[in-house]
């Protein structure tokens, strides 16, 4: 019987996809570490911006305007707060999806690893952050009395369909804003715009009949209703959530695809 020797016996090779998580996985916890490693606060800073746009919004329109009883659903604090958390995530990661390559440009050029690291790090880093502010939406839907219903188990799609939208508008933003620097005030103008043009102080059925159906091509708010339908079964859009996973999934083709025809061309810009 013949017997393998010492030479012959190598520990098997670590697959593609187990080392692109493991490299994607330390870079997002370095940023997470650097980001709060300087904070007296650290972990406050993540949940505090949501928090005074939260209280800001609900100042204006349940109490100086008197209208939180027509406007979004009771209570109105944790309206606002279930779509500005999933916000916040959309919002930050695009915002610095801008500076992805032009921040770590020596590391971009001398390292190996996939570039798509360097965008799904941010994605990623975003979305723990998200997930580490979800305690404070149920501590005021506790003190608040919203009851929490069996749509819940609709929060990972909401997720998931979430990060595949941001990870598609990230990958296109990323690239062309190192061809095109003045894309990045761009964006984040249109970042401004998308804020009010979303389903976040209002939701989808507030707005005009004529309209809802226009409204519902804007991908983000069947991920809102996701989100809502947890403590609001009522803002269930069907017709948005479909729209929403087709123009996420639609957003990802379109963002490997300019990623993979850019990749070279970045790389020389940097």
């Amino acid at each position: 019987m013949a017997v393998s020797s010492p030479a012959d016996v190598r520990p098997p090779q670590r697959s593609y996809l187990t080392r692109y998580r493991h490299a994607l996985w330390l870079l997002t916890k370095r940023d997470l570490r650097v980001r709060y490693s300087t904070s007296a606060l650290g972990y406050v800073w993540s949940i505090l911006d949501p928090l005074v746009m939260a209280g800001i919004y609900w100042f204006v329109f349940a109490v100086v305007f008197d209208r939180g009883g027509r406007v979004g659903e009771q209570p109105y604090i944790v309206f606002l707060l279930i779509g500005l958390l999933p916000w916040m995530w959309f919002n930050g990661a695009v915002s610095d999806s801008t500076r992805a390559f032009i921040r770590e440009a020596k590391l971009v050029r001398s390292t190996s690893i996939p570039r798509t690291i360097w965008v799904n790090r941010l994605v990623l880093s975003k979305g723990i952050e998200f997930l580490a502010a979800l305690p404070v939406l149920a501590l005021f839907a506790i003190w608040y009395g919203a009851p929490l219903h069996w749509e819940v188990v609709f929060f990972p799609l909401a997720i998931l369909i979430q990060s595949v939208l941001t990870v598609g508008i990230s990958l296109i933003v990323a690239p062309l804003v190192v061809f095109f620097r003045d894309l990045e005030r761009a964006v984040k103008l249109i970042l401004r715009f998308l804020f009010y043009a979303s389903p976040i102080v209002y939701g989808l059925s507030d707005l005009p009949e004529e309209i809802q159906t226009l409204a519902a091509f804007n991908p983000l708010a069947g991920i809102f209703s996701l989100y809502r339908a947890a403590f609001f079964p009522q803002q269930l859009e069907v017709f948005a959530i479909v729209v929403s996973a087709g123009m996420s999934l639609l957003f990802l083709a379109v963002g490997l695809w300019v990623f993979k025809r850019s990749e070279r061309t970045v790389l020389k810009e940097l």
